[in-house]
């Protein structure tokens, strides 16, 4: 068809087949002749390429089916039984989740929640109802798998919903933020390093703490948080004063005329949300009443949600997916004061260094971006596409650059960072007031129908303005923000992408057909396991989420023992592990072993229940004192609380070193110290009488052999328990057990939910009895590299035993771990491990997934 030029040809929207095929007769005869040629004229399919198609049909379900609607329709009945308006309870569930609100998750008849996700979760994973929600348990089947994903974990990129960490907004001045953090955090953001907080009040970095409930220091954790500013700038502090005088609220300034009105998030599981929420709301309240402060703290729950990619290739995986918007990105990098040659040479060297690599980003960095849809961009269009650079400026202020660098004459802040203007910053912060949706995918496939019909020459029937309303109420952009999690050194690598609520499934799919293997609770739980960070709330007994936990697993194993005969019924253990059972170290060592036992059971013998202390001896029973509340005593998660707390029972002299004195070679010394060999050095007299109880996080490895399981005891071993093992080993021996009737009546339940232990009578037995100092919180995971478990010991324990075996040993045996004895519930045989304290190793055990 010929074209003037000025007018595009436009081909028929019918075609006529006769005369096409006439048209092209001669060159189907030859493509005829070829094949024919290669199938020596034999055309018949083989039978083993042969599908079935027609043949398979349930031909007896049809013909019940066709007989019922014959039988109704002899009888008069109605055909269609369901109601006039009356939807199929399927039909209306698929509705319900195929819409998208800006806000809020679907329920369900009992009003458990739903994630976005939900449909594309429920037809792969085993789902769960936890904490109001349905939740992803694990991949369908027997709970297996663990090497192949943590291969993947490796080598490939793993992804997960984690829409069910809520976050609470604080509004106010930023002194009083910052005096309300104090009261519930704990480490307090004023307690950290001049530099680190600096990085985490501007907006660059996000900071991590336990969150307590407003009382004395020492009142019970919550649940761990994250909590992240708003970046300062004009904009933004204009925003938020304007807003409060909308709402007859003052805005007072600072005297040097800067507003101090700041903005800032805590997240928290939906496990802990409700007691934290109700804590952060009391903190406020209490500054407001002392200092006249206007405080406004709310929640944003089902306004912003979490995506969590980890794995070696998240950043390249993020690379394909964001794209982000050209002029919203308007800050440069800083370069330094030299010539203009050098500048530039500095400056392509650092786009060419930081443009791929994602150790530029420092650890607990904080992006905001505005992206494009992922959902219609196409892979051509990246070449002339900008790319993600992180540059990190003198004062480490993060911000974006493009390959397409704007002016270098921009405005920097006071600290001489970059002031970091962003659209994105602000639509997201914002999420409450609302963001706009996302386009509906029929649009998006009425547009590619459309543009495949244009590419084609082809009218198009059905184009039309059908859809300007709605292309009015959405969007084509997201703002978002990344968060980096772990840095180059950890175990854990990965990102956090915050995002609205309504463009979760946007991102969902995409990453999903970008290579991203998507995970439930318990596949996180073993990456978790393998980074060596605590899982919440599996690893955290502390707090009253693991207590409520533990209370639904042993109502389920309860439930399962049940179904299977008496006969036939396994050993029942107590869930969760009897803390209580571990008494405090002074009275454990001065009265003896012993006697402490004859004391606890004089005590739960005597016909008065609220003695709990022997006043003979002075020894305090192990049974639990209060059993709404599983565990006593406190767990140490930063060097500043264990400093204080060797300090208050050793007076500074211990065998335990937090990170600052394991860093300046007093670890070394004190490991090569030959003072001590031959004997003890009297150390238990040393320690204070106290009764409170410190529990540190340890990581166990089995020295020989062994597989650790999720509740199993950690025991003080004794000396010979160490020294006797290699001649165990070379005479093939078996280790340290007792009697399969001193395990079975290890503990006992002396009422529901609390049990308290028992020391065997039997001569033997009571030999093989070793005291239990911890739990293992998390098991072993097959499939890893190196197994290793998570458990929680007392302090003054582990100091003892390190004492112990350092005075015991020689110099060259010693080590750095401390020798333990670990058991299962159901088993009779003690495993040797070493155990490895985290505060030892880091300066905070703040981090966790």
């Amino acid at each position: 068809m010929g074209s003037d030029g000025s007018k595009r040809s436009v081909a028929p929207r019918t075609l006529s087949v006769r005369k096409f095929a006439e048209s092209r007769a001669a060159e189907v005869e030859n493509l005829h002749s070829v094949v024919a040629n290669r199938l020596s004229n034999d055309f018949r399919s083989r039978r083993n390429k042969r599908r079935r198609t027609t043949a398979h049909d349930n031909q007896l379900a049809n013909r019940r089916h066709k007989k019922k609607q014959k039988d109704s329709q002899v009888a008069g009945a109605d055909p269609n039984p369901t109601p006039p308006g009356k939807v199929p309870r399927r039909v209306r569930c698929r509705n319900e989740l195929k819409q998208n609100p800006e806000s809020g998750f679907c329920t369900s008849g009992d009003g458990t929640s739903r994630l976005r996700t939900h449909v594309w979760y429920a037809k792969r994973f085993t789902m769960t109802k936890l904490w109001g929600f349905y939740l992803p348990l694990g991949l369908l089947g027997r709970g297996r798998g663990s090497r192949a994903l943590l291969k993947r974990y490796k080598q490939g990129v793993v992804i997960h919903d984690a829409s069910y960490h809520f976050a609470v907004q604080l509004e106010g001045p930023e002194d009083s933020l910052i005096s309300v953090l104090d009261r519930v955090l704990v480490p307090s953001p004023s307690a950290h390093p001049m530099d680190m907080s600096q990085s985490i009040l501007s907006g660059v970095t996000y900071g991590r703490a336990m969150l307590h409930h407003v009382q004395t220091p020492l009142s019970k954790p919550i649940a761990p948080v994250m909590y992240m500013w708003r970046h300062l700038d004009q904009h933004n502090t204009g925003k938020v004063q304007q807003d409060c005088a909308l709402n007859g609220e003052g805005a007072p300034e600072n005297i040097d005329g800067s507003v101090p009105l700041r903005r800032l998030w805590v997240w928290v599981h939906v496990s802990g949300f409700t007691e934290g929420y109700d804590a952060l709301k009391c903190a406020c309240q209490k500054e407001m009443d002392e200092l006249g402060s206007l405080i406004r703290c709310s929640s944003l729950e089902g306004h912003l949600t979490k995506l969590e990619v980890m794995g070696s290739g998240a950043f390249k995986l993020l690379q394909k997916i964001l794209h982000p918007i050209k002029h919203v990105l308007e800050r440069p990098f800083q370069l330094k004061k030299h010539s203009s040659v050098e500048a530039s040479k500095d400056k392509k060297k650092m786009e060419y260094d930081l443009l791929h690599n994602e150790d530029g980003f420092p650890s607990r960095a904080i992006l905001s971006l505005m992206v494009k849809d992922p959902r219609e961009y196409k892979d051509e269009e990246a070449v002339n596409d900008s790319k993600i650079i992180a540059v990190s400026t003198v004062d480490g202020v993060l911000s974006h650059a493009t390959e397409k660098q704007p002016s270098m004459t921009q405005p920097l802040d006071k600290g001489g960072g970059l002031l970091l203007l962003s659209q994105a910053h602000h639509g997201l912060w914002d999420a409450a007031s609302g963001i706009r949706t996302p386009i509906e995918e029929n649009v998006l496939h009425m547009e590619r129908h459309k543009k495949r019909m244009d590419f084609l020459c082809l009218d198009n029937y059905n184009s039309g303005m059908s859809n300007s309303l709605h292309r009015s109420q959405s969007s084509r952009s997201c703002p978002l923000m990344l968060l980096r999690n772990g840095s180059a050194d950890d175990r854990l690598k990965g990102w956090s992408i915050i995002l609205p609520l309504s463009w979760v499934k946007a991102f969902w799919i995409p990453l999903i057909s970008k290579g991203a293997h998507a995970i439930g609770l318990r596949e996180k739980h073993w990456i978790a396991n393998n980074a060596y960070l605590p899982y919440f709330p599996w690893d955290y007994p502390d707090c009253n989420a693991y207590t409520s936990l533990m209370a639904i697993e042993a109502a389920a194993s309860h439930s399962k023992a049940e179904r299977h005969p008496p006969a036939v019924r396994a050993l029942k253990v107590p869930i969760p592990p009897p803390w209580s059972a571990i008494c405090p170290f002074d009275k454990a060592y001065t009265a003896g072993v012993d006697t402490l036992i004859s004391s606890e059971r004089r005590t739960s013998s005597s016909s008065a229940p609220s003695s709990l202390t022997n006043s003979s001896s002075g020894v305090t029973s192990s049974r639990l004192q209060d059993h709404t509340c599983g565990f006593r005593g406190s767990v140490v998660r930063t060097n500043k609380e264990l400093t204080c707390f060797l300090e208050d029972n050793y007076g500074g002299h211990s065998f335990l070193f937090p990170h600052k004195m394991a860093s300046d070679k007093s670890f070394l010394k004190a490991l090569k110290d030959k003072s001590n060999v031959g004997g003890l050095a009297n150390g238990s007299s040393r320690i204070m009488a106290r009764h409170d109880l410190g529990f540190l996080r340890v990581i166990l490895h089995a020295l020989k052999e062994g597989f650790f399981e999720e509740g199993a005891i950690v025991c003080a071993p004794r000396f010979t328990d160490i020294s006797s093992r290699a001649l165990r080993l070379e005479d093939n021996e078996i280790g340290l057990q007792m009697p399969q009737s001193a395990a079975a009546s290890y503990f006992k339940e002396v009422c529901p939910g609390e049990w308290e232990i028992q020391v065997p009578e039997d001569p033997i037995a009571k030999e093989s009895h070793r005291w239990p100092i911890g739990f293992v919180t998390t098991g072993f995971v097959r499939g890893s590299e190196k197994p290793t478990a998570e458990a929680f010991c007392e302090v003054n324990y582990l100091a003892h035993l390190r004492e112990e075996q350092w005075t015991e040993m020689s110099v060259e045996r010693r080590k750095r771990e401390i020798y333990v004895l670990v058991r299962n519930m159901r088993s009779s045989a003690y495993r040797l491990a070493l155990a490895t304290i985290v505060l030892e190793q880091r300066e905070d055990d703040l981090e966790f997934m």
